[in-house]
């Protein structure tokens, strides 16, 4: 795996369990926690939202679904 890759999945990682931890967030508050930009938060997430992690029942803000994940 290459690095841009491993640093992408650590960071989706890191902003999943940003929104566990905090409960409904939007895409400005993880991009202002993470010092990176709402695009990248909106493709971060969007890997997320393709697993069944996030979703967003109002536009423009997250929360984690109740699919069981294991964290490593």
């Amino acid at each position: 795996m290459n690095r841009s890759t491993a640093r992408m999945l650590s960071r989706v990682k890191d902003v999943y369990l940003y929104i566990r931890e905090n409960g409904t967030v939007t895409t400005t508050d993880l991009a202002e926690a993470f010092g990176i930009t709402d695009r990248t938060v909106q493709r971060d997430l969007h890997v997320l939202q393709y697993n069944g992690l996030v979703v967003s029942p109002y536009r423009g803000k997250w929360e984690i679904t109740d699919r069981k994940v294991k964290i490593s």
